[in-house]
């Protein structure tokens, strides 16, 4: 494993204000956290050097768009699947979106995002093929809110 980074309160600030805005300018930043633009630079260049910052992107508010479903599956697994072979399993299926192992009941639960319901059954039913996979739950979602704070 390799090493794990030190932050300081400016620092937890600084990503903060890239987490709520991505695009946000530097100008911004550095006067939200109290420095001039150039140290900001220097600090979000080592957060992106030291891998704390993998990577820009943008989040797609899937409700206002037209078409689509998204869902939530929990998966129940045997006892003795660990952790990789859950991410392994999952990850070859295109439309799972993310996935979540959890510490207790379900051992994971899985963002799907497809055009329809035939969709959604076909993918439930691939991660249900799963070998290690004694039973799913899938849930629909309605409408979505994300804390930005």
């Amino acid at each position: 494993m390799s090493d794990l980074a030190t932050l300081d309160d400016t620092d937890r600030a600084i990503l903060a204000l890239l987490q709520e805005n991505a695009r946000r300018p530097l100008r911004d930043i550095a006067a939200s956290v109290g420095l001039t633009v150039a140290p900001v630079q220097r600090r979000i260049a080592r957060l992106e050097r030291v891998g704390v910052i993998e990577r820009y992107t943008v989040k797609v508010n899937q409700g206002r768009i037209a078409s689509g479903i998204e869902a939530m599956t929990e998966l129940h697994f045997a006892d003795d699947l660990d952790l990789a072979q859950i991410m392994e399993f999952v990850a070859q299926i295109p439309e799972v979106q993310e996935v979540l192992t959890l510490a207790g009941d379900p051992d994971a639960l899985v963002r799907i995002r497809v055009e329809g319901v035939d969709d959604l059954r076909r993918v439930v039913s691939s991660l249900r093929s799963g070998a290690a996979v004694t039973s799913t739950k899938t849930l629909v979602v309605l409408e979505q809110w994300t804390r930005h704070d």
